[in-house]
């Protein structure tokens, strides 16, 4: 049965993707491909958007429908002849081309990235409470498919919404719904459709950005999917590396850090993603780094890797933009309408990345050939021409073209603040309720001495800063390169000492990107890589203080996940290019300069192996050992008790849509978060407990999950009658007492048997669930 999901679930993505291909191919079509690797993602977007705002009504199947209904009226609109229509003809509408190479391309990539990730899922598939947020993904998967109306109650805080952006997970919920599964089968199937989605969208994207430039869109398709589906850092090769140094040499260069034997022995999936620290007064505190390959494979399905498909479907705007003529001002006004659109969805899916929806847009928008100005009203630009012209005349020669650059800075931040305003409008209810309840996030500056050092830039960045590096000076003359390089590290050289290390990489591909998009021959590869500098160097000086900390451990989180996926693009066309010039200078007789003959595909070849590694250990190590496999988010490791698996499966049989349980609190010390035990009812089940996670704290404050946990603890060691006040106040029908609240409250956890208003619903071993009567409980 649960091969026969996967083939549904395939089935549901290329019928939904189907419906997608007439709004692609609108939006998309200078593209090669006609945007078809980004018709699945637009098609989900356009189900999602009606299921949102109905959901607040009435949440289930109907809503599914409606939106789903939605996106064939959107398709039929765009994509038939409604003359033909009319005649009794079903066709195209004209424009609507269908290119069946690229489809396939598409279909190709997706299939095999699914399948690949259904392996991986399949030998490794539970929903663990260990080293990830799982327990989180699968209780808001579960919240929402037991829930009635948009946003669902709290499963770690019971009678409140959920504060947490769950977009994605309502995207899986869509999609649960859609194929009729189980929910422990559709967690990771869902998790398996978000990683296709990404690696589909990369080589879509990668391979139109290089048709535009004339490379072979295919390698760079191939280069970007590798780069986003199954490249790793530096960490790996790195620690293979230094088992060759002498010891001395290698404690000063890495200290700390344990040289990787060639066999791999040791190696563990986790250290990759935890490279760069930040030091504080003698402290350290880790930060992370994942990468898509990482974040996979560990598993979870967060808001930072569902967001990642539509965060290149803004780059993908971005590019039509790009590609747009200035006369074509209508149709670029329609690609902007849509904008805002993909924004509000991004902000409820992954607020973290919504301000890179816009930033892509203000880049593509900024440093595209048209003149930005095309896009205002006729008398507006006007004025702006006038004016610059005016300007100009009294700054003398060279003032026209330093005002038209500062207007192609200006202009589009105009453009794009109101894009962003109209997003925040639309995302209101969303962004009052997730920034009133109590939230302890501020903006903070990162002190100096915790910045990245070089070596730990070099580790996480340092595949793409070499490809980066070596693309921007092919774009120069000869004549400037030697120069640039002088003029780098020097720069380099300064930055270290400030300390800026950051500047050191990212200034030089900000400026020299920014210049040859200006001045040089450059394409939208390097608008991406300019985007992803930003984001690298603007983490370097502030970040957000939170309780998912300490300091910017989530600030890099978050936003170093955006950087890959950008990056993995714009590497991929890069790469094309490189090969691209490198084959014509053998073809040509060329005397072999920089970047051309045979060093640029044995730079390609080095720079693919070094980067596998992580994939080549971590895969083997996975797969090692694998038992039978399945797709069951609930088949739980040798560690969880029986017992309480027992009592979650009761409990998932029997609540309805109005249960509320009370558990042990995840706060800190027993059971803590992370622990197996932790409010494992309502994670597995979606039944929400008075408190859950200590993660509570980042959404509704300190004060507040506080108060819930000492009235919870009050209940399993109080007084009969500190019992009943949070049971009458929270509508608890279930005591939970298993593992958790035995290790949390000892000897003091009362007997809930001796008191009147509690009966012993279910038992299994150590585990007893109370049923609660509130009218025989004292008063």
């Amino acid at each position: 049965m649960q091969y026969l999901a996967v083939l549904v679930w395939l089935a549901v993505f290329a019928g939904v993707a189907v419906l997608g291909y007439p709004i692609a191919a609108r939006l998309f079509s200078r593209f090669r491909s006609g945007g078809a690797g980004f018709a699945l993602p637009i098609a989900l977007v356009t189900i999602w958007l009606p299921v949102y705002w109905l959901g607040k009504l009435s949440f289930g199947p109907l809503t599914v429908a409606a939106g789903l209904a939605v996106l064939v009226g959107v398709a039929a609109i765009l994509g038939l002849d409604r003359g033909a229509i009319r005649d009794g003809e079903l066709r195209l509408a004209e424009g609507i081309g269908v290119d069946r190479r690229a489809v396939a391309e598409a279909a190709v990539v997706f299939v095999a990235a699914f399948l690949f990730l259904i392996a991986i899922r399949s030998v490794d598939p539970a929903v663990h409470a260990a080293g990830g947020e799982k327990y989180l993904d699968y209780g808001m998967l579960r919240t929402l498919l037991r829930s009635g109306t948009l946003p669902p109650e709290d499963f770690w805080f019971a009678g409140e919404p959920v504060q947490y952006y769950y977009g994605g997970h309502l995207l899986a919920a869509i999609l649960t719904i859609l194929t009729g599964s189980a929910p422990e089968l559709a967690y990771n199937l869902a998790l398996a459709g978000f990683y296709a989605m990404l690696v589909t969208a990369a080589y879509d994207l990668a391979a139109n950005v290089a048709a535009e430039r004339d490379w072979k869109p295919g390698v760079a398709g191939a280069f970007a999917a590798f780069f986003v589906g199954i490249a790793s850092n530096f960490a790996t090769v790195g620690r293979l590396l230094l088992g060759f140094l002498p010891p001395g040499l290698r404690s000063s260069l890495a200290p700390g850090i344990e040289a990787l034997p060639l066999s791999g022995e040791g190696f563990s999936y986790w250290n990759a993603s935890r490279v760069i620290t930040d030091t504080v007064d003698g402290n350290t505190f880790p930060t992370i780094n994942e990468f898509p390959l990482f974040a996979w494979l560990n598993g979870d399905m967060h808001a930072h890797m569902m967001g990642t498909p539509f965060l290149l479907l803004a780059a993908a705007l971005g590019f039509a933009l790009y590609l747009t003529p200035a006369e074509e001002r209508r149709r670029r006004l329609g690609l902007l309408a849509v904008v805002p659109l993909l924004g509000f969805f991004q902000i409820v899916t992954s607020t973290w990345s919504f301000p890179s929806v816009f930033g892509v847009t203000y880049l593509a928008l900024a440093l595209a050939p048209a003149d930005p100005t095309a896009l205002l009203p006729e008398p507006a630009a006007e004025r702006v021409r006038a004016g610059r012209q005016r300007a100009a005349d009294s700054l003398g020669d060279g003032g026209d073209r330093a005002l038209a650059e500062l207007e192609r800075l200006l202009v589009p931040l105009g453009v794009v603040g109101g894009l962003v305003a109209v997003a925040g409008v639309l995302a209101l209810p969303f962004l009052t309720r997730t920034m009133t309840g109590g939230s302890e996030r501020t903006i903070a500056l990162l002190p100096a001495a915790a910045r990245s050092g070089v070596l730990e830039l070099f580790a996480v960045h340092g595949a793409f800063l070499l490809v980066f590096g070596l693309f921007l000076l092919s774009r120069l003359r000869d004549d400037q390169r030697l120069p640039l390089v002088t003029g780098v590290l020097g720069v380099g050289g300064v930055a270290v000492t400030l300390p800026l290390d950051v500047l050191a990489f990212t200034l030089p591909l900000l400026v020299v990107g920014w210049a040859v998009l200006r001045f040089r021959d450059a394409g939208y590869e390097t608008v991406l890589i300019v985007a992803g500098a930003g984001l690298v160097t603007i983490v370097e000086f502030v970040y957000v203080s939170e309780q998912a900390g300490p300091l910017r451990m989530n600030t890099v989180f978050k936003t170093y996940m955006q950087v890959w996926v950008l990056w993995s693009v714009g590497a991929g066309a890069a790469v094309a290019g490189l090969l691209g010039g490198a084959k014509r200078a053998v073809e040509n007789a060329e005397r072999p300069a920089f970047g051309r003959g045979v060093a640029v595909p044995a730079f390609v070849a080095l720079l693919v192996i070094s980067t596998s590694l992580y994939g080549g250990f971590a895969l083997s190590g996975h797969f090692a050992g694998a038992s039978d496999p399945t797709l069951d988010a609930t088949e739980m490791p040798s560690w969880y008790e029986d017992d309480e698996l027992a009592a979650v499966d009761w409990l998932d049989r029997t609540a309805d849509g109005e249960t509320v349980i009370v558990s042990a609190p995840g706060q800190g010390g027993t059971p803590g978060m992370y622990n197996w035990n932790s409010a494992i009812a309502s994670s597995l089940t979606g039944v929400p407990t008075v408190v859950g996670w200590a993660h509570e704290v980042g959404y509704r404050g300190s004060e507040a999950y506080d108060a819930r946990v000492d009235a919870v603890d009050a209940l399993y060691t109080g007084s009969p009658a500190d019992a009943a006040s949070v049971i009458r106040e929270h509508d608890v029908r279930y005591v939970w007492v298993g593992s958790a609240e035995r290790n949390r409250y000892g000897d003091e956890l009362v007997n809930f048997s001796d008191r009147a208003g509690y009966e012993p619903v279910f038992t299994h071993g150590d585990v007893v669930v109370y049923e609660v009567t509130a009218e025989e409980l004292p008063a």
